[in-house]
C-alpha cells in the first residue's frame, strides 16, 4: 500500500516508544487519519498517558478509544481456554496467545464504528503476534486492509527508530534511550519477558524479570488454603464468596504471587517457525488449572475427559498459532463446554512455595462412589468375580498374538 491507499486506520495502541513512533510513521507514510485503541487488559499499567500521548501527537479525542475489556477477556476468552485444561508444549499457558483475538475483535469493531478502511498493529515480522492478529481481522472483516509497520518501514534497528523518535519530538524515557533489558507483555492472566538477556536459553533469567511472583524460595513457610467453587467448568467464588470472572483471576494472581507460584522459563516452538526463550508467569492461572482438573476429576466420566485430553493438544495448537476464530477451534469448544455442564463443586486447595496442592473435592455431580472403591464390605455393589470375564475378553487378542508367535518360533 501507498499513500493515499489508506484514509483511516485504527492502531493497536499502547502509548509506549514503538506504537509511538509507529503513529507518526502513520501520519507521514500514508497521511491518513489515525484512530488509537488501547485495550485495557488487566497489564497493571495507568493507561491515562495513553491519551495524552495521543492528544499530543495530533490525534482527534472522538478518535481516542481506551476500553476495559477485563471482564470479556477472562469471560469469554480466559474461561472458555481453560475448561479444555489447555498447554501448548506441555507447559505453557498462552497467556500472550489468548489476548491477541480479543484485541482484533475490538480493532474491527471500531473500525466499523468510525468508518476506518484499515487497521495497524506494532507486531514484529519475527513473531506469532502478526499472525495472530491478522488472522482474526481477515476472519471478522476479509476486506479490512492491514498495515504492519516492522515488514514495512525501511528503519534498520533501534537506533533508526530512536533518530526518528527524536525528529519528531517523540518522548524517549532514560531506559528506553539505554534500552530495555528484555520485551515485556503483560495482561490480567499474565506476563512474559522475552529478548536481549533472556535470548541465550543456557543462563539463568535475572531476578528483575520476574514482575508478577516472589520467588518461591522467599515465600511463606506456612501453606495458605483456599477453596475455589466452579460451576459449568468455570471458576465462580473464592472461599465461598461469588466474584466475577476478572475478579476471581485477580484474586488467584494475588494469592499466586504470595506464594511463588506460577513462573515458567521456557524453549518454545514459534508458528514462524524458530524456537525462542521465554520467561513466563501465570499465578492465578496456574492454580486454577489445578483446581479445574481436580473438580473435573470427580465430575466427568472416564471417556469424555479422555476424550478432551487427546483433544487438547490440537486446541492449544490453534490459539497459539492465532486460529481462535476458525470454525475447527468452534467446534472444539463446543464439545469442550458440552462436557463441562456438571462440571460443578469446590475444590480445596494449600499453596506453598511454589507448588499447589489438592486436598479436597467435592460435588453434588460427583461420580466418586466410596461403596465402589472401598477396600471394606460393599454389600454387593460390585461383584470382583466379574473382572475375570473382562479381563479375559480384553486378553483375547493378546493371547492370539502370543500363541502366533509360539507357533512360529
Amino acid at each position: 500500500m501507498t499513500k493515499g491507499d489508506v484514509k483511516k486506520v485504527v492502531l493497536a495502541y499502547s502509548g509506549g516508544l514503538d506504537t509511538s513512533i509507529i503513529l507518526k510513521w502513520l501520519q507521514t507514510t500514508y497521511g491518513c487519519e489515525v484512530v488509537t485503541f488501547t485495550a485495557d487488559l488487566g497489564q497493571g499499567e495507568e493507561l491515562g498517558p495513553a491519551r495524552e500521548k495521543a492528544l499530543r501527537a495530533g490525534i482527534k479525542p472522538e478518535n481516542i478509544f481506551i476500553d476495559d475489556l477485563r471482564e470479556e477477556f477472562v469471560r469469554d476468552f480466559v474461561n472458555p481456554m481453560f475448561r479444555a485444561n489447555t498447554v501448548y508444549e506441555g507447559q505453557y499457558l498462552l497467556g500472550t496467545s489468548i489476548a491477541r483475538p480479543l484485541i482484533a475483535k475490538r480493532q474491527i469493531e471500531i473500525a466499523h464504528q468510525v468508518g476506518a478502511d484499515a487497521v495497524c498493529h506494532g507486531a514484529t515480522g519475527k513473531g506469532n503476534d502478526q499472525v495472530r492478529f491478522e488472522l482474526s481481522y481477515y476472519a471478522l472483516d476479509p476486506n479490512i486492509k492491514i498495515i504492519a509497520p516492522w515488514r514495512e518501514w525501511e528503519f534498520k534497528g533501534r537506533e533508526d527508530l530512536l533518530k526518528f523518535a527524536r525528529d519528531h519530538q517523540i518522548t524517549i524515557t532514560k531506559d528506553k534511550e539505554n534500552e530495555a533489558p528484555f520485551s515485556v507483555d503483560a495482561n490480567l492472566l499474565h506476563s512474559s519477558s522475552e529478548g536481549k538477556v533472556l535470548e541465550d536459553p543456557a543462563q539463568e533469567a535475572p531476578g528483575i524479570v520476574y514482575q508478577r511472583t516472589i520467588s518461591p524460595m522467599e515465600a511463606p513457610d506456612q501453606a495458605t488454603s483456599v477453596t475455589i467453587g466452579f460451576a459449568k467448568g468455570d471458576a465462580v467464588s473464592i472461599d465461598g464468596v461469588a466474584l466475577s470472572p476478572a475478579s476471581i483471576l485477580a484474586r488467584l494472581n494475588q494469592l499466586g504471587h504470595d506464594n511463588g507460584i506460577g513462573r515458567l522459563d521456557l524453549v518454545e516452538n514459534r508458528f514462524v517457525g524458530m524456537k525462542s526463550r521465554g520467561v513466563y508467569e501465570t499465578p492465578g492461572g496456574t492454580i486454577l488449572l489445578v483446581a479445574h482438573r481436580a473438580i473435573e476429576s470427580i465430575t466427568l466420566d472416564r471417556g469424555a475427559g479422555h476424550l478432551k485430553d487427546e483433544l487438547m493438544p490440537r486446541y492449544a495448537e490453534l490459539i497459539y498459532n492465532g486460529f481462535w476464530f476458525s470454525p475447527e477451534r468452534e467446534m472444539l469448544q463446543a464439545l469442550i463446554d458440552k462436557s463441562q455442564e456438571l462440571v460443578e463443586g469446590e475444590v480445596r486447595l494449600k499453596l506453598y512455595k511454589g507448588n499447589v496442592m489438592v486436598t479436597g473435592r467435592d460435588s453434588k455431580a460427583s461420580l466418586y462412589s466410596s461403596t465402589l472403591v472401598t477396600f471394606e464390605d460393599d454389600k454387593g455393589a460390585y461383584d470382583q468375580k466379574d473382572a475375570a470375564g473382562f479381563i479375559k475378553l480384553n486378553a483375547l487378542r493378546l493371547r492370539t498374538l502370543g500363541q502366533r508367535k509360539r507357533k512360529l518360533s
